[in-house]
């Protein structure tokens, strides 16, 4: 019975170290064996490996699938001209190198996103700090990506990490630089609106002295056209007056004496001294206008 227990016990000896000593890798993993804090080698290909059991050597099983890290939260970034953005942002990438991720990060993916996180932030941080704010949103599709890229994975390239995307999800204005946004467009409109107003009131001031330049030249024109008809019509009425009156002189100074009462005497106001002798009273003293006789002085 002694015998059989022993056997039993040696068995299962045998067995776990021959569990120990076989390790499998998936399609997508890698397998790194080391000794004493030590890598000895790398598999790589999917397959049952063999090993020296633990504690002589051991075995860290690492994920080669493209991995994704995205921001927790948007993060904050000052562009050239100190305005500030708000970012969130994606990386993906993969262990690259077995031996020098190992090195970096131990079997720690964990760790590798802190880093990568680390990495991503510092190099926006970089880029944004070149860009002012019309640029960086002009180039968030397509510049902004491939140089974040191109810097994180240059510096984790030694990490034994490739970076194989890195990317913008969002990348808008803060609420202080909304509002700075806003007072900057308001100012470039009103000064719009302000040359405009400008530009028409010049526009105007033109049109009207225009117009009342030709407004000038038109009444100046008319009234030397008036003028020349009041006087070929004070000519043409002089010479029908001139012939009418040669017709009959008599009746000539009798009209003219009716017309000189007519304006003398327009209202009950005007006062005249004159001697009743006069002239000019010729036509009242005498229908004909002559002298009266001394039996008209005697009445």
């Amino acid at each position: 019975m002694n015998r059989l227990a022993l056997i039993l016990v040696a068995a299962a000896a045998v067995l776990a170290a021959a569990s120990s000593s076989l390790f499998v890798v998936q399609r997508g993993q890698v397998g790194a064996v080391y000794a004493m804090g030590k890598i000895e080698r790398v598999e790589g290909q999917p397959g049952l490996y063999f090993k020296w059991p633990s504690p002589l050597e051991n075995v860290v099983l690492l994920d080669q699938r493209v991995l994704s890290l995205r921001s927790a939260q948007p993060d904050t970034f000052a562009t050239r001209g100190k305005d500030n953005v708000v970012v969130s942002w994606f990386v993906k990438w993969r262990v690259a190198d077995a031996r020098q991720f190992l090195r970096s990060f131990g079997d720690s993916e964990t760790s590798a996103d802190d880093r990568l996180g680390t990495a991503m932030r510092a190099g926006l941080s970089s880029i944004l700090g070149t860009m002012d704010l019309r640029a960086a949103l002009a180039a968030q599709g397509s510049e902004l990506p491939r140089r974040l890229r191109a810097q994180v994975g240059a510096a984790l390239r030694a990490s034994g990490i490739e970076v194989v995307d890195a990317g913008l999800t969002q990348l808008d204005y803060s609420a202080d630089a909304t509002e700075a946004t806003y007072r900057r467009m308001a100012a470039a409109r009103n000064l719009v609106a302000d040359q405009t107003r400008a530009q028409g009131q010049a526009t105007a001031d033109k049109i009207r002295a225009e117009a009342d330049k030709q407004r000038q030249v038109l009444l100046a024109q008319a009234y030397r056209k008036a003028q020349t008809l009041k006087g070929e019509g004070d000519a043409e009425a002089a010479q029908i007056y001139a012939q009418a009156f040669g017709k009959d002189p008599e009746f000539a100074a009798f009209y003219r004496s009716l017309e000189a009462y007519r304006a003398s005497f327009d209202k009950r106001s005007d006062v005249m001294v004159l001697d009743p002798s006069s002239a000019f009273f010729r036509y009242l003293r005498s229908p004909d206008g002559k002298a009266p006789g001394p039996d008209l002085h005697k009445r």
